[in-house]
């Protein structure tokens, strides 16, 4: 079997130990990885070498003083011979566009995140309890007919507290 040269991609980063024959590879294919250079987690893993890559970044809020935490999602080209995992931090460089939404290539897988699952796990309990179940169409109630529940309401309160109020007159007289 005739051994696979690994190329030199113009970026310092170390080459992957397995080889692979995809054509859409930076080190042994036809892709030359130019531009933004970016480091995230894997979110997702798709079985067309796809993986969803996430990373946060801090922006200052001059007004208040404050920052604010934002995070970035981007799917990018996750060679075979690379193969990152969901959880793996890895290092993404720009190219070409591969696909309708892929711009970028994965270079260097540089390991696991500590706590990943449990985070992940964390922010998907809290989209689920913070959403609300919204109506179906046609089906919502219109303004004028929740105005005219809410009177009625009040109509029904109002001879209830009048009692109310008269019992303790009656007592006092006692």
């Amino acid at each position: 079997m005739k051994k696979q040269k690994i190329k030199n991609i113009g970026i310092n980063v170390k080459p992957p130990k397995n080889e692979c024959e995809d054509k859409k590879c930076p080190f042994h294919g036809n892709l030359k990885p130019r531009g933004r250079i970016f480091t995230g987690v894997v979110l997702a893993k798709d079985a067309h070498r796809t993986a969803t890559i996430e990373w946060s970044y801090s922006i200052p809020i001059p007004k208040y003083e404050r920052s604010e935490t934002r995070r970035t999602k981007v799917h990018a080209h996750n060679p075979s011979c690379i193969n990152a995992e969901v959880g793996n931090i890895v290092r993404i460089a720009e190219t070409r566009a591969l696909s309708k939404t892929k711009n970028f290539v994965i270079i260097e897988n540089l390991g696991k995140k500590k706590g990943f699952i449990e985070e992940l796990a964390a922010r998907e309990e809290a989209t689920v309890e913070g959403e609300e179940k919204p109506e179906p169409k046609g089906e919502s109630p219109k303004k004028e007919e929740l105005v005219e529940e809410v009177k009625e309401e009040k109509e029904e309160e109002e001879p209830a507290k009048e009692a109310k109020a008269k019992e303790p007159e009656e007592e006092a007289k006692e």
